[in-house]
This record gives C-alpha cells, structure tokens and sequence, in this order.
C-alpha cells in the first residue's frame, strides 16, 4: 500500500493551518469579564470584555473580526505604566479605545478607524486600554475621568 499521497496531502493540509493562524486558535478562547464603568451622578455602566494579557493576545488583538456587537470590548493588560499604542492592521471593525490608568481611571478616549496603519497612541503612560465598537462610550455616556472597575 502506497502512503505517499495521503501523507502529502497531511503535510499539505498541516502547512495551511499553522501558516494561516489557525492552528490552536479554535480551541484558545480568552478569558471574558464583565466590567462595570462608575460614572459620577449616574449608574454605573457594564461591558462584557475579553482579556488580552499576554503579547500574543495583545498582539492579536481584534483582528479578523467580522463583527464587535455594542457592549462587547476587549481589554489589553499590560504589566507596568507606559505610553501605549495602538493601530488597526487587519482589524476592519472601526473602534474606540480608552486608555486608562492603573487606577482604573478613563484617561482619554480615541476613534481608529479600519485598516490603519496609523498608531493610535496614548498621551501619558496607562496601564490599561479599553476597545469598543466605534461610539459605544458615547452611547452608553462614558467619558474620560469615568472609572472603571478592574477586579477580575
């Protein structure tokens, strides 16, 4: 019995799934959280997020995504305080993205808008960055100085 074809056609099929990324990528889910955002003189707000912890996660980001529906975000962890950013390669849904202090406070809020290679950078050292569908915070009435909760 002759193993040639079926082993070519293995190797062919493996070479695929691990030059395109998908090779662990079905399985790896990230770790979701709800947050909540206090808002002075209001009730607080909540959105459910994924967590970028890791570079590969942060790096990843929200790329290839087709879709973020409102009150979904992903947030990106990062170990120390420093001036973060960001740019949209590969990421066709157009984005908000608060930085936000290790204390939890929403420092600034920027638009990004899909495919671009601009980076999108923070104006002070953050710990934390915040993406959203573009115009959440504005709907849901987030704003720079709000706080939001990082206990997860």
């Amino acid at each position: 019995m002759n193993f040639r074809p079926a082993l070519k056609n293995f190797l062919c099929f493996t070479f695929i799934i691990v030059n395109t990324g998908l090779a662990g990528c079905a399985s790896h889910k990230l770790k979701t959280a709800v947050l909540s955002i206090t808002r002075p003189g209001l009730e607080p707000v909540e959105i459910t997020v994924e967590i970028a912890r890791t570079e590969a996660e942060r790096a990843q980001g929200l790329m290839h995504r087709k879709k973020l529906p409102d009150g979904e975000g992903m947030i990106f962890i990062f170990e120390r305080d420093e001036q973060l950013s960001f740019w949209m390669k590969n990421t066709v849904i157009p984005l908000s993205i608060a930085f936000i202090a290790s204390d939890g406070r929403i420092v600034e809020i920027k638009q990004m808008q899909p495919l671009d290679l601009n980076s999108v950078k923070s104006s002070r050292s953050v710990r934390y960055a915040l993406e959203t569908p573009q115009g959440w915070f504005d709907r849901a009435g987030v704003k720079p100085g709000d706080v939001v909760g990082l206990d997860f």
